[in-house]
């Protein structure tokens, strides 16, 4: 195994557990930041796979602003009170071990049945894009051309989520 597959496999592994601890955690401010936490990783395997634009928007984009906007919600509406600890008790340890064993019985299955095959695209394709329209252009392109409605649609419904979270906070007040 190369340098550049043991940093892969541990930003993976680090992406995985962080993403499991923000489902489990019952603070909303705990289970936010291990979701900046698994964003930066997954940041890193951007990085690691030669697509640095995308790398920079996931940090800026994802776990700078809209994790910052998520944050706000849960302070405004002072989610983090009177929250149980984050322990489980014996019935949630064994459904964590089941899950895990469950895991990682799909993992060696898969390592099987899909051995040494990469997911990618052909070889020099995404150069040759990069190379055609420049890293901004080659996202931009898309994004404003063919996902224009979706990326338009997830703006409103951000700022919906804001405005609804200060109108429910003004009414406590």
């Amino acid at each position: 195994m190369s340098q550049t597959e043991a940093v892969f496999w541990f930003f993976a592994a680090v992406s995985v557990i962080s993403a499991f601890l923000c489902i489990t955690r019952r603070n909303p401010v705990a289970s936010a930041l291990w979701l900046v936490n698994t964003l930066f990783a997954l940041a890193a395997i951007f990085i690691l796979l030669d697509a640095h634009f995308i790398g920079a928007l996931q940090v800026l984009v994802y776990a700078g602003a809209i994790m910052v906007l998520f944050l706000f919600v849960i302070m405004l509406l002072n989610l983090g009170r009177d929250t149980g600890t984050d322990m489980l008790g014996w019935a949630g340890r064994i459904v964590m071990l089941a899950v895990g064993a469950l895991l990682a019985t799909e993992l060696l299955v898969l390592a099987r049945v899909v051995p040494d095959q990469r997911f990618v695209l052909p070889a020099g394709t995404l150069a040759r894009i990069t190379e055609e329209q420049g890293a901004v252009g080659a996202i931009a392109a898309p994004l404003f051309r063919d996902y224009l409605i979706p990326f338009e649609i997830t703006s409103v419904l951000l700022l919906a989520a804001v405005v609804g979270a200060v109108v429910l906070a003004k009414r406590r007040l």
